[in-house]
């Protein structure tokens, strides 16, 4: 048996994923993985997602150059979500956002309503051309 098999990929095949720095243990981002996209992470040792807007693989990275080097592939107890212990690696390291912020997670709950609590670190518009 394939170690993919293991996975319980939901009705469109899917798993969700979560990205922690491996150093800290930020949670970075939350995505997807398609099995193909699994096994290409495991094979490259960086990470590779199934972007469901555009349908199709995402090595992240491909076009910030913020790639995500994956030091450990682990699963939960239910077989149903992915973590990766990541470096986060590029031009300007740490940056896993496409905000352009060290991670996705920086809007806090305050006082009932989102406060962005984290710092833009590079503009996107220079990011993504």
């Amino acid at each position: 048996m394939n170690w993919l098999d293991d996975v319980r990929w939901d009705d469109q095949g899917l798993v969700p994923v979560i990205a922690q720095e491996a150093s800290t243990g930020d949670v970075l981002m939350f995505a997807w993985m398609n099995r193909e996209a699994l096994q290409r992470t495991a094979e490259l040792g960086e990470a590779v997602y199934y972007s469901r807007s555009r349908k199709r693989l995402w090595h992240k990275g491909e076009e910030s150059g913020h790639i995500q080097k994956v030091h450990d592939i682990r699963l939960d107890c239910d077989n149903d979500v992915v973590l990766l212990k990541i470096t986060q690696l590029g031009h300007e390291p740490g940056i896993a956002c496409h905000t352009g912020r060290h991670s996705c997670f920086f809007q806090r709950h305050e006082g009932g309503q989102w406060v962005s609590v984290d710092p833009v670190l590079k503009d996107p518009e220079s990011i993504y051309k």
